[in-house]
C-alpha cells in the first residue's frame, strides 16, 4: 500500500491545542446501525471529525504510530454514507 497524504497534518498543531482547550462536542453524521454500538462518523465542534469503530493496533497493521494516535476500523460503505449525508 502506497503513502497516504492526509490535510489534517497541516492542522495538527491546532487539533492539539483543542484538544487540550476545548470539550469535544459530537454530531452525529451517519451510522450503518439503527442503534446501539457500532461504527459511526461524527463531526465535531473543532470543524474535524470522530470515527467510532474497531481498534486495530499497530503491531497487526505493521506500522508504527506516534504517541496519542490510534487506528480505527470501519466498513467502507460507511465514509459513503457519511459523504452522502453531509452532501
Amino acid at each position: 500500500m502506497g503513502a497516504v497524504s492526509s490535510p489534517l497534518v497541516t492542522h495538527k498543531s491546532d487539533l492539539t491545542v483543542a484538544q487540550d482547550d476545548a470539550r469535544l462536542g459530537l454530531e452525529l453524521i451517519t451510522t450503518l446501525c439503527g442503534g446501539g454500538h457500532c461504527p459511526t462518523v461524527y463531526r465535531t465542534n473543532r470543524g474535524t471529525l470522530v470515527v467510532q469503530g474497531y481498534a486495530v493496533t499497530a503491531e497487526t497493521a505493521g506500522i508504527d504510530l506516534p504517541p496519542g494516535e490510534l487506528l480505527v476500523e470501519i466498513p467502507a460503505d460507511l465514509l459513503e454514507a457519511a459523504r452522502a449525508a453531509d452532501a
